[in-house]
């Protein structure tokens, strides 16, 4: 398994050759906020572990495996985001929240959470529900 790190690149790979059809390093060191001699050096330790083909000077494809995992990243995220959005969090916390935790939860967790959201997304009577659990808490200073 891929560590956080590796994974945070092999999910901004996915997300560019989604968008554009391609990954650059310097779109990769862009999107994340790194220094392109670090991403030469991580894209060189995934293509070491089989995630992406790496040439220099030609570019990179993920692995099937990669684009697998690529895959999953995104959804993990985009559900993550999601939960937290059911569940009441402030639009400007969400991206910083998820990068937060996406890392340490178990694929079991991330399984569960998305029923949670299903749960949910199922009847807008839940939600309002909850939004009224929370507007109750806030007032009563919970």
């Amino acid at each position: 398994m891929p560590t956080p790190s590796m994974e945070d690149y092999i999910e901004q790979i996915y997300l560019l050759i989604e968008e554009k059809g391609y990954a650059r390093v310097s779109d990769i060191a862009e999107n994340l906020s790194v220094h392109p001699s670090s991403v030469t050096k991580m894209v060189q330790k995934l293509d070491q572990e089989k995630y992406l083909i790496y040439e220099k000077y030609r570019g990179l494809v993920l692995t099937p495996n990669g684009k697998k995992i690529g895959k999953r990243l995104v959804y993990r995220h985009e559900l993550l985001e999601q939960m937290l959005r059911v569940i009441g969090v402030e639009e400007d916390n969400i991206y910083r929240d998820v990068e937060g935790i996406e890392h340490h939860l178990s694929w079991n967790a991330i399984d569960r959470i998305g029923d949670l959201v299903e749960y949910f997304e199922e009847s807008s009577e839940r939600v309002a529900e909850l939004r009224a659990v929370q507007k109750r808490n806030e007032e009563s200073g919970k």
